[in-house]
């Protein structure tokens, strides 16, 4: 009986350890690190969205700010984030074919190219491009009226991969 009370708790014991490795934000932020700048990032895509800089960096802070407890610098932190906007487009995905051809689906594409700094462990620096797409029907509402919501959830998509590549190394 005490034999196997005893393995019953060596196995509780194990399974409460490797929950305790285990991280919800999946962030593995590099020891030493202590602080994050991240510069405003320039829209330099063809079509320019006055917004688009400013929403896409506030969104890079604001993941950032809500997944890790670095404080931010202006310039220079042990995490560093610059970068551009290289590309903003939207071109049609589905051809809708009644009296007249008009595009039944719309894709809105954004491309942000990022350089990392990791002044702690400069081997986990970067520079990379990430693209994120959103597919959207201008059947019920037009574009404008869609385009800040689009937008927020490309930023989304596009923060959550470049935090995960810092942070999390996918």
């Amino acid at each position: 009986m005490r034999k196997r009370a005893y393995i019953l708790l060596c196995a509780m014991l194990m399974l409460l350890n490797a929950c305790g490795i285990y991280s919800f934000t999946g962030g593995s932020i590099s020891a030493g690190m202590k602080t994050v700048s991240v510069a405003l990032f320039e829209n330099n895509a063809p079509l320019v969205v006055p917004i688009l800089s400013q929403s896409f960096t506030e969104a890079l802070k604001d993941r950032i700010r809500t997944q890790t407890s670095l404080s931010f610098l202006r310039t220079n932190g042990d995490a560093d984030f610059q970068g551009r906007i290289t590309d903003y487009n939207i071109q049609p995905v589905a051809i809708q074919g009644d009296q007249q051809v008009s595009a039944g689906l719309n894709r809105l594409t954004i491309t942000v190219q990022v350089k990392y700094t990791n002044t702690i462990e400069p081997d986990k620096s970067f520079e990379q491009s990430f693209t994120r797409f959103r597919d959207f029907s201008t059947q019920g509402s037009a574009f404008a009226s869609q385009e800040q919501a689009l937008i927020k959830d490309i930023n989304a998509q596009l923060t959550e991969d470049i935090y995960n590549r810092a942070f999390a190394n996918w």
